[in-house]
């Protein structure tokens, strides 16, 4: 069996950045290059698997067992974050981590400091695979892939051991929200699913945010400053008043645990126009409902002072709290937590503070708590993975397929 190591390595070195302006799906064709190379991969095993038109690759192993087992899958996603460059990832894998600060790029003077990230000195004595500084390292979610890969070939090598149907599924676009816009439930065919999309080792979530995006037009009136009065209406001035407006206390840097927060993502424009990007999140449907109320009516009380439809604003929810779609179903969970226990993992069950696919998977009739793939610091430069994380998310996988067939 090849090591989880090399898989991860492969992974990384393929940019599959997606692209949250796009309007085709996948929104980059290069993210089907790491899906045919998983294919191929998949085929070399001996696994059957299909893409299809919107880049989805799903393949399935069939039970071995003669007793009535659900069919479970494992879904990681291809995509790595528009948030930081994902092009030229050069790898750094650091062998019996000492503890202390890790200089990533000496040239820029890029250092991954332990004061910062103080969880680093949890792993001393580890490897740690980290980035050059230069860009993200990509362990969200190739860490889940690897994880999930290598728990296939351990299955495929290991012919005896018992399992029910498996299915496997590598999305497109998570990072930009339509991960599960084109997910075929019925044909990926699992009864239960695990996304292997999660932070830190030991992480299990099946609550999230409820998500929102708002998108803010604001038309001005440019005059020339020296003949303004009474007729300038400062589109700009309008976008820092609207945000002004938003509780301060309710940003992402000010907000924790269940706490919800409006994010400002992108604003730009002139005099004449300008344009601003929120997300809203709360796992609390009733404060989620009352912050998309909260900027509608900011948006009213601004269009009585500066005119009709000066500014227009457009919210559409992206996904909700998948908690009510996995209560009925805990004992998906409480496998997780078991596989976890028996792999000598520590469960460290919490909401997460975003979303996966699985929690739109959820609702429609695939439910589908988060399990760690081990990485630290997504979407950064920073970002980091201990190999022993990896190598235990693997690991639970396999443990979950055989409490499955206990049952």
């Amino acid at each position: 069996m090849e090591n989880i190591l090399d898989k991860f390595l492969r992974y990384v070195a393929i940019d599959t950045q997606s692209d949250d302006r796009s309007e085709c799906q996948p929104t980059t064709s290069k993210q089907i290059d790491l899906q045919k190379v998983l294919q191929s991969e998949l085929q070399a095993m001996g696994i059957a698997s299909e893409i299809d038109e919107y880049g989805y690759l799903m393949a399935s192993i069939p039970s071995n067992v003669d007793k009535d087992v659900p069919a479970i899958g494992f879904i990681a996603h291809v995509d790595t974050s528009p948030d930081c460059s994902g092009k030229d990832v050069k790898p750094q894998v650091i062998e019996n981590y000492d503890g202390e600060d890790i200089v990533l790029n000496t040239m820029k003077n890029i250092v991954l400091q332990v004061d910062k990230f103080p969880e680093l000195k949890q792993y001393k004595g580890s490897t740690i695979i980290t980035t050059d500084g230069t860009t993200l390292l990509g362990a969200d979610d190739k860490a889940g892939i690897a994880a999930i890969m290598y728990a296939l070939d351990y299955i495929i090598q290991h012919p005896a051991m018992p399992h029910g149907d498996i299915k496997i599924a590598f999305t497109p676009d998570e990072e930009v929200g339509r991960g599960a816009d084109h997910f075929d439930v019925e044909k990926f065919g699992a009864q239960y699913a695990y996304t292997i999309d999660g932070g830190e080792i030991g992480e299990l979530e099946y609550e999230n945010f409820n998500a929102a995006g708002v998108k803010i037009s604001i038309q001005g009136q440019d005059i020339h400053p020296g003949y303004a009065k009474g007729k300038m209406i400062n589109a700009l001035n309008i976008a820092t008043e609207i945000n002004s407006l938003l509780p301060h206390t309710q940003r992402p840097e000010k907000t924790e645990g269940y706490q919800g927060f409006y994010h400002l993502t992108d604003m730009g424009g002139t005099v004449e126009e300008a344009t601003m990007d929120y997300i809203i999140r709360d796992h609390d449907k009733e404060l989620f409902e009352a912050k998309k109320k909260n900027m509608m009516d900011i948006v009213a009380m601004l269009n009585k002072r500066y005119g009709k439809d000066t500014i227009k604003i457009d919210i559409r929810d992206s996904y909700y709290n998948m908690k009510q779609q996995i209560e009925p179903h805990i004992h998906i969970v409480d496998k997780a937590v078991e596989a976890m226990k028996r792999c000598e993992v520590v469960p460290k069950i919490k909401p997460i503070r975003g979303g996966t696919d699985g929690a739109r998977l959820s609702y429609e009739g695939l439910p589908c708590p988060n399990i760690f793939a081990g990485g630290h610091n997504f979407h950064s430069r920073y970002e980091y993975i201990p190999l022993q994380s990896m190598q235990k998310a693997s690991a639970v996988i396999l443990k979950i397929i055989e409490l499955f067939v206990e049952d």
